[in-house]
C-alpha cells in the first residue's frame, strides 16, 4: 500500500513542477492535470506490483507519465508542445532506458537508440515535406517516444505510429473545429499504453 501512495504523492509533486514550467512557457495547464498524473502513476505502480514486467522497467512508464500528461493537455489546449518539457524529456527518458537496459540487456539499448533515430527521422521528414500537417514540436517529441516504443519491441514502433494517427483522426472528427489537429496527444497516449501494457521487448 505504501508504494501506490508514494507514487501518487510523487505524481502530484511532479505535476506542480511541470505546471510551473508550462506557465513560464505561456501554456499553463488546468490544475486537474496534477490529479490525472498522480492517478496514472498509481496505475503504473500497481501494474508493476502485479508483475506485468520486470522491476527494472518501472522507471520508463513512470517518467513517461510525468511528461506525457502535461504535454498532451498543453497540445490539446494550445496546439503546442513547449520545448521546456519536450527537450528535458530526452535526458530523463534516456536515463530511464539506461536503467532498463542494465536489467534487460544491450539489445534493448540498441533498439531504443535506433528506434529514436528512425521514429524521429520519419517525423522530421514528414514535417520537412508538409510543415502544416506535422509541427516541429511533434518532431521533437517523436525521438524520445520512438526510443520507448522500440524498447518495447519493433512491432510497437509500427503499432504506435498507426495508433497515434488513428487517435489524431478521432480528435479531428470528434473535437472542436480548429485549423490544426494536435498529433502529440496521439503519440503520447500510444507510447504510454505500449510502455505500460506491452512492457519491455525481448533482450
Amino acid at each position: 500500500m505504501f508504494m501506490p501512495i508514494a507514487f501518487a504523492v510523487a505524481g502530484a509533486g511532479s505535476a506542480l513542477v511541470t505546471h510551473s514550467c508550462l506557465r513560464r512557457a505561456g501554456a499553463p495547464v488546468p490544475v486537474w492535470t496534477a490529479a490525472l498524473t498522480a492517478a496514472l502513476l498509481v496505475a503504473v505502480c500497481l501494474r508493476g506490483q502485479d508483475g506485468a514486467w520486470p522491476v527494472w522497467w518501472l522507471a520508463v512508464p513512470a517518467l513517461l507519465t510525468v511528461f506525457a500528461v502535461p504535454l498532451a493537455v498543453a497540445d490539446l489546449k494550445y496546439r503546442r508542445l513547449p520545448d521546456i518539457l519536450t527537450l528535458p524529456a530526452y535526458p530523463a527518458l534516456a536515463l530511464a532506458l539506461a536503467i532498463a537496459a542494465y536489467g534487460g540487456g544491450a539489445a534493448l539499448a540498441w533498439r531504443a537508440v535506433l528506434g529514436g533515430m528512425l521514429f524521429g527521422g520519419a517525423h522530421a521528414l514528414v514535417h520537412a515535406l508538409s510543415p502544416r500537417s506535422l509541427g516541429a514540436g511533434d518532431v521533437k517529441l517523436a525521438g524520445s517516444l520512438g526510443a520507448i516504443l522500440a524498447a518495447t519491441g519493433w512491432p510497437s514502433v509500427v503499432l504506435g505510429a498507426v495508433a497515434a494517427a488513428l487517435l489524431s483522426v478521432a480528435l479531428a472528427v470528434g473535437g472542436p473545429r480548429h485549423p490544426t489537429v494536435p498529433h502529440g496527444p496521439g503519440l503520447l497516449v500510444a507510447a504510454w499504453a505500449l510502455a505500460v501494457f506491452a512492457g519491455p521487448g525481448p533482450g
